[in-house]
């Protein structure tokens, strides 16, 4: 039998009104949701593939009524949950450390009020992370944080997100650290230990990029390849699998509800990449590239990637660097 290394598949469950709140479009406030229709292709897409994922899940939406029976049917899926944060917002990483706790908190109480589970892994919106957020996360008894995108091309990720964006210049400010820095890219595209003081610690595990160019390549930036050619797609999907065997680097790959909806499904969405593709093409797309990740990896759920890294890994352990903190406004 051939010895086939683990990869982890996850989810940032992010709904419509969370794109919006970020965009700087006030019709965010009415908090518009397509989570229903997308669960309901998910659950279908996930099941035909036989594969369990890890579902990042937003507190707020959690506690909707009209998500409830979608929520609590993950487990059934055999699906685990993560704690998204409660209101996704991407400055909580400069929030003091009661303000930190008392957000994953309540999104973690709405969680398992919602699912039955308790989430012990946690992604940061907007990929933002700080020595505060992980030390709550140990405190509280996460078992990994999942918030590093270890990339180059966060400064342009930025650019492009904020030359699209209706925000004003406070809002911008409050924004200038969103999808990271450029010197994110030196950080390891590998597992390892955060020390947060106190003797504890926490695993990390990075959304993986390819090893030495860090180019990202988890499902949004795919499908932006597939709107001009499937086979650069595949190409480049097969490069970044083969830079992470080489590397053996096991992957942590990355999904979006925006890859399984279309344009035609989502309206006023329309500044996020691949958007002009139907849901039904994104499908496609979809399956195409889970299909060709299967081929070289057993596809898991983070909770048990996590577990093999703790038990086979001798990890390098990192101290996180305390983080600017937000002014209590006067």
């Amino acid at each position: 039998m051939r010895d086939v290394p683990l990869a982890s598949l996850s989810l940032d469950a992010d709904d419509l009104w969370a794109y919006l709140r970020t965009h700087g479009d006030a019709a965010w406030e009415q908090h518009p949701s397509y989570l229903p229709r997308f669960y309901e292709l998910a659950f279908e897409l996930f099941e035909s593939l036989h594969l369990r994922i890890t579902f990042f899940i937003v507190g707020f939406d959690a506690t909707r009524e009209a998500n409830r029976p979608a929520l609590a049917s993950l487990a059934a899926h055999g699906h685990e949950v993560g704690n998204h944060s409660f209101w996704h917002e991407y400055t909580l990483y400069r929030e003091p450390v009661h303000r930190i706790d008392e957000e994953i908190g309540r999104a973690e109480a709405a969680i398992v009020a919602a699912t039955g589970q308790r989430p012990i892994g946690y992604r940061g919106p907007g990929f933002s992370w700080s020595s505060n957020v992980l030390e709550v996360l140990a405190r509280r008894g996460y078992s990994y944080d999942a918030s590093t995108l270890p990339t180059y091309l966060a400064p342009l990720a930025r650019w492009y997100f904020l030359a699209t964006a209706t925000l004003t210049p406070e809002e911008r400010e409050r924004r200038r650290g969103l999808f990271g820095s450029f010197t994110d890219g030196l950080r390891s595209v590998r597992p390892y230990r955060w020390n947060v003081g106190g003797g504890r610690s926490l695993l990390e595990i990075p959304v993986t990029t390819m090893p030495l160019v860090k180019l990202p390549f988890h499902l949004s930036y795919l499908l932006f390849l597939a709107r001009r050619s499937t086979k650069a797609m595949l190409a480049y999907l097969r490069t970044a699998i083969a830079t992470c065997r080489w590397g053996k680097v096991q992957p942590s790959f990355l999904l979006h509800p925006l890859d399984l909806l279309g344009g035609d499904e989502v309206r006023g969405l329309e500044f996020f990449p691949g958007m002009d593709l139907p849901t039904r093409r994104k499908l496609e797309l979809t399956r195409t590239v889970l299909r060709v990740l299967a081929e070289h990896f057993t596809l898991v759920p983070m909770s048990e990637h996590a577990a093999q890294i703790v038990r086979d890994e001798r990890l390098p352990s990192h101290t996180a660097i305390a983080s600017p903190v937000l002014a209590e406004p006067s």
